[in-house]
């Protein structure tokens, strides 16, 4: 082929995952975690019902009964907001990490002395 026919390719490359505006988004997910844990610990008082019976001759029969209902959606509120967390987490290490191919002389396809593309996960 010669040098007039060869296309360069255009730059392709998506968004960067580094990005400070996601620091936003991982407060509102910490936020909205909060606020389903609070709703959680609500529906689970709601779920246990606590009964107390006089006896004539000694201490009063105690007596618990849990809904199952509340006491799911306790549950399940309490695992919605523990995704939400750890998608925090992740949020906020996307947001924090500044470390970008241009600043350590390579280009996002380049590859290292072993052959890897720079990024690429490998075992060690």
């Amino acid at each position: 082929m010669t040098a007039s026919t060869v296309e360069t390719e255009p730059d392709t490359a998506g968004p960067r995952l580094n990005q400070p505006r996601r620091a936003f988004a991982a407060a509102g997910e910490v936020v909205l975690a909060v606020l389903l844990v609070a709703l959680a610990v609500w529906c689970w008082q709601r779920g246990i019902l606590r009964y107390s019976y006089p006896v004539p001759d000694g201490p009063p029969l105690e007596s618990t009964r849990m809904k199952g209902n509340w006491v799911g959606a306790a549950a399940g509120l309490v695992l919605v907001a523990g995704v939400l967390l750890l998608d925090a987490v992740r949020q906020t290490v996307l947001a924090v990490r500044t470390k970008t191919p241009e600043r350590d002389g390579r280009a996002p396809g380049d590859r290292d002395h072993d052959g890897w593309e720079q990024g690429a996960e490998r075992d060690v």
